[in-house]
């Protein structure tokens, strides 16, 4: 079948009673997670994780696509009325939304932001559908060297992803070792499990994700306080003036946000901060940027919602995650006993098109609900952040201890969770260490696959084209970052 009878089947699944209720959820949790700031996707799906373990894959991945795009909206009410980003990719919005908002106009802010994150929604939805197939038809052709380049590079990727590349190639190989606990999978010898029997199972990653995304997050966020929101939307539908001067920017965010999303070492922040660049550089007039100008919100807005659509291009056709909430997303496939990668648009195709289905589905769900209810929403700014942690920290446990009617599991969930806490105040990033531990197996196994094959010659994974491409976007990876800061470093010099 071709993409358009794929996507046709992908729709009969998505519009079923159940996976529509899922839709509806995900988009509507979604928005109110993007409304708290210091709760993000990533902790959002890290919590519902173990309440979705054992219900249907496609419904769960479904409602977790949702909450992320949805977030992407949500994240754009806290930076327009309060000045505070909800999401770290809704920072550049705040920048001109909240002047917007000061000159009466907060309504517009968010109408452009909503009609502008829906275009840039169904087009990056349009461009997963047709890029994502093709990309996972050539990855069928990789072999153990290949996966093993292949984790290598995701785990590098991401952690170029945050401020420190060290900090996440640390906690990646955190993550890597976690994995190691348990049972030696080719060999069936016990290794580093303590004299402890219920750690022969290894470190559930439920109880890493909940622990580091959840209560991690729960306990920096405590020193959030409330903010007074500016509650008076009025009019959210443009003028013909205003949309005359959004509409080329929401088309530039959402080719920017589309391509920079695709790439497994970018993400939904970083094509915010240069559409926000991009969009001040074609300007006639750059000096509106900062005191108003409505280019500033639509630009980064459709390029952050863009760039959610294009993180799941690399995370379906390859198993690599595009941005920290892909990767606890690609946690959820692998619970459900689904891998991630080339394999799922032939072994599982059903649910990759119910899922993409459902994003042009959500992406109507949220304009409808964010034009009318703009002030609605709005209201929810006012509810204080300590009424909210009492009911997350209890889903946290039971969600855990229902996983696997496992006590000790809530003890390491407490335990990583403080660690999470102190990771989240001094910059280490987290997604690293989960991620190295879901693929830690997936890595090992390969390694050893390919040392086999190769009688243990490392030589294998240089002298196959596609695993020595791959080792060197590795190595691009790591190195880009710490060239670009050396690079600016130089310059600030040279100016002083």
């Amino acid at each position: 079948m071709g993409p358009l009878a794929d996507l046709m089947q992908g729709f009969i699944a998505a519009a079923t009673p159940a996976n529509l209720a899922m839709c509806f959820l995900g988009v509507l949790f979604g928005q109110i997670i993007g409304i708290l700031p210091g709760i993000g996707p990533s902790a959002a799906i890290a919590l519902l994780l173990p309440l979705t373990y054992g219900s249907s894959p496609t419904g769960a991945i479904i409602m977790f696509a949702g909450l992320y795009y949805g977030a992407q909206y949500g994240g754009t009410l806290t930076s327009v009325l309060i000045n505070v980003p909800g999401e770290s990719s809704s920072v550049m919005t705040a920048v001109d939304g909240y002047q917007m908002a000061l000159k009466g106009r907060a309504g517009v802010a968010l109408g452009i932001a909503a009609i502008g994150s829906f275009i840039a929604g169904t087009a990056g939805t349009i461009g997963l559908m047709l890029l994502a197939p093709p990309l996972a038809n050539i990855a069928l052709a990789f072999g153990p060297p290949e996966y093993c380049a292949l984790v290598l590079l995701g785990l590098t990727a991401l952690a170029a992803v945050g401020g420190s590349v060290l900090k996440g190639l640390a906690t990646g190989v955190a993550g890597l070792l976690l994995g190691t606990v348990g049972v030696d999978p080719q060999v069936g010898v016990p290794r580093f499990y303590f004299g402890q029997p219920w750690l022969l199972d290894g470190v559930d990653f439920i109880v890493l994700t909940v622990a580091l995304f959840g209560i991690g997050e729960v306990l920096d966020s405590c020193r959030t306080g409330s903010a007074t929101p500016i509650l008076n939307v009025g009019r959210v539908l443009p003028n013909r003036e205003e949309w005359r001067q959004a509409r080329m920017a929401i088309l530039r965010g959402t080719g920017i946000g589309f391509l920079i999303g695709c790439l497994p070492a970018a993400g939904a922040t970083i094509a915010s901060f240069i559409s926000y660049i991009v969009e001040k550089k074609v300007a006639k007039d750059p000096s509106r940027f900062g005191h108003g100008a409505i280019e500033g919100v639509a630009g980064p807005e459709s390029s952050n919602n863009a760039a959610s659509a294009g993180a799941m291009v690399p995370m379906f056709a390859l198993g690599v995650p595009g941005s920290n909430t892909t990767a606890v997303m690609l946690s959820a496939l692998i619970m459900f006993g689904l891998r991630p990668g080339p394999e799922m648009f032939t072994t599982n195709s059903g649910l990759v098109w119910a899922v993409i289905a459902s994003m042009y589905i959500g992406n109507i769900l949220l304009l409808v609900m964010n034009l009318p209810l703009a002030g609605t929403f709005a209201r929810l700014l006012q509810l204080r952040y300590a009424w909210i942690y009492p009911p997350i920290l209890a889903i946290c446990l039971t969600g855990v201890y229902a996983h696997a009617n496992n006590l000790e599991d809530c003890w390491l969930m407490f335990g990583f969770g403080v660690i999470g806490w102190l990771m989240k105040r001094y910059d280490w990033p987290a997604a690293p260490m989960v991620l190295g531990l879901v693929l830690g197996p997936l890595f090992e196994n390969t390694l050893r696959q390919s040392l086999t094959l190769s009688h243990g010659s490392g030589m294998i994974f240089l002298s196959r084209p596609l695993s020595a491409l791959l080792l060197a976007a590795a190595v691009l990876a790591v190195l880009t970052p710490v060239i670009t800061e050396l690079i600016t470093r130089r310059r600030s010099l040279a100016g002083a």
